[in-house]
């Protein structure tokens, strides 16, 4: 079944004492263009959640919003600077011999209250399992997301069945009035020349051959054909789990187009009014359509 292009979903996990949640969201979109807001310090992430989404998504404005809470995940580092510490114990003997304390010792707590003598940073963090966790949840919300869009899906399908419905309806009134136009044609041309000619004999064999080329003229035969193809395909379209929103738009510009034709064919007031709702149903279609992977 065709799926929405709009849709949301979110998800929500802790993994390794990471609390992360993901977002996504997205509205219609030629193309697929996926756009993702995430901390900073992560943005090393950004190709592989990008990846996860193609997988699952083939057109649409998408957007994709990750937060995450790593206090509990992080682990403090405790360095020390040797090099300046040796600097400043050196110092601090040099001193004790200025004001004569030969017997003067520098002790750790000493060293220690100078600054950049300790150093305080983080553990550094496996690129790899960070990665593998955000795509981890972004993959359960991109299930949530895609069941969404499954329902909206349904509910498109279900519009533009119907449409297709009223398409073949006025397919039929339009092939079941195209033989009375020619016939129409006939009474009125055969009225028209006996009222010019009057007493004169009236050419019924010419009166044929005008018939039939106003026939050829006004035939739609090929064009209801079409349509008819066009509406079947559209419905197998309508059930398939691939993307079929392109497909549709342009199968829909071939009906469109056959509509037209009809309609510049045949010189009838009562196929123009069913040329008109022909139309509009191809119009409705057409805005269901854009919403379609």
């Amino acid at each position: 079944m065709i799926k929405s292009m709009t849709g949301y979903g979110r998800a929500r996990r802790e993994l390794h004492k990471r609390d992360i949640t993901v977002e996504v969201r997205s509205v219609n979109n030629r193309y697929l263009d996926c756009t993702v807001k995430m901390p900073r310090m992560y943005v090393f992430a950004e190709d592989a959640v990008k990846q996860c989404v193609q997988k699952s998504v083939s057109r649409g404005k998408v957007d994709v919003l990750i937060s995450v809470d790593a206090s509990a995940a992080d682990v403090a580092k405790v360095e020390v600077n040797r090099e300046l510490a040796a600097q400043y114990a050196a110092a601090l003997d040099v001193l004790a011999e200025v004001c004569g304390s030969a017997a003067y010792k520098v002790t750790p707590d000493q060293l220690a209250r100078f600054p950049d003598v300790l150093n305080v940073t983080k553990a550094d963090e496996e690129l790899d399992v960070v990665s593998g966790d955000l795509c981890a949840v972004l993959e359960e919300a991109l299930v949530a997301y895609n069941t969404m869009r499954a329902v909206e899906g349904r509910k498109l399908a279900e519009d533009i069945g119907n449409r297709l419905d009223n398409i073949l309806t006025y397919t039929g009134h339009v092939e079941a009035r195209s033989p009375d136009t020619v016939a129409e044609y006939r009474r009125k041309l055969t009225a028209r020349m006996q009222e010019v000619l009057q007493s004169t004999t009236v050419d019924e064999q010419r009166i044929l051959t005008e018939a039939a080329i106003y026939a050829d003229k006004v035939a739609v035969d090929e064009e209801t054909v079409r349509l008819r193809s066009h509406v079947s395909q559209l419905r197998s379209m309508l059930e398939s789990d691939e993307p079929m929103g392109r497909k549709m738009d342009f199968l829909i510009q071939e009906v469109n187009r056959e509509s037209n034709t009809i309609g510049s064919k045949c010189n009838d007031v009562e196929i123009a009014q069913v040329v008109v709702g022909l139309k509009a149903e191809v119009e409705k279609m057409r805005e269901q359509v854009q919403n379609v992977e």
